[in-house]
């Protein structure tokens, strides 16, 4: 079982599964506010999505945490939120203490294995959005990661939908996560962000669709900081911008 410890300092609840990493965390007086700098990058996706048209847009996280990504995603957003946990205390600690809302009105949390479920015949064509963030309890790697598992989230992803991956872990191999992942997903891009000071997280973020030109990159940019206060200018700047699969 995963020894779940609960701590908080300085305004902020943090959580942490058995290890020193930090695998998730709240500010206690803005819950749905994103802390982690790599769980901003990780909204990154927006850039390739319309921000006028989100209603109806559906994102699966596999890989609950604290719960940041899918508060976000469901109370600030206002998308269609799933979250995929394969730990049943974790989704017991996000409800109890990271304000995780109960399931209904367009949240819903799973309790199986993310490799699993994204593999599901039922979850093909069921998301425009996914967001991998899920590794060991040792944070050595990625546990969703691999030409089989992207290939899944390609089937599972609606035409025009984004992928985003938080590759992070002492052993990470990320050129082998980033080939296995233009292998398998077959994205029209990759964006790579630089690893956040903390803990080196490496946020990349793989859209299906064509990727739209500068100029509206820039207007969806200023629209996303206006509505969300998100850096979105700041992530064009430094994303590093490859090719697809």
């Amino acid at each position: 079982m995963t020894r779940i410890a609960i701590t908080e300092a300085e305004g902020l609840r943090l959580l942490r599964l058995g290890t020193g990493w930090v695998q998730g965390a709240m500010r206690l007086d803005a819950p749905d506010r994103l802390e982690l700098a790599y769980a901003v990058q990780m909204c990154a996706w927006l850039l390739f999505h319309d921000p006028d048209h989100l209603a109806g847009l559906r994102l699966a996280t596999l890989g609950l945490g604290a719960g940041s990504l899918t508060r976000h995603a469901h109370r600030v957003l206002g998308v269609h939120a799933t979250a995929v946990e394969i730990d049943a205390g974790v989704v017991a600690a996000c409800r109890a203490h990271f304000d995780l809302p109960a399931d209904g009105d367009g949240l819903h949390v799973v309790q199986a294995d993310a490799r699993d479920w994204i593999a599901e015949p039922a979850q093909q064509g069921s998301c425009d959005v996914l967001q991998l963030d899920a590794y060991d309890a040792q944070v050595q790697a990625p546990v969703l990661d691999g030409d089989a598992v992207y290939a899944h989230c390609r089937a599972a992803l609606r035409p025009g939908g984004t992928l985003v991956a938080n590759l992070v872990g002492e052993r990470l191999d990320r050129p082998a996560s980033l080939a296995a992942l233009r292998r398998g997903l077959r994205p029209t891009a990759v964006w790579q962000f630089p690893p956040t000071d903390a803990a080196g997280n490496v946020v990349v973020v793989a859209p299906c669709a064509p990727v739209p030109g500068d100029a509206v990159l820039a207007g969806r940019a200023a629209a996303i900081e206006a509505r969300w206060g998100l850096p979105a200018r700041a992530w064009l700047a430094s994303a590093r911008r490859g090719p697809g699969g």
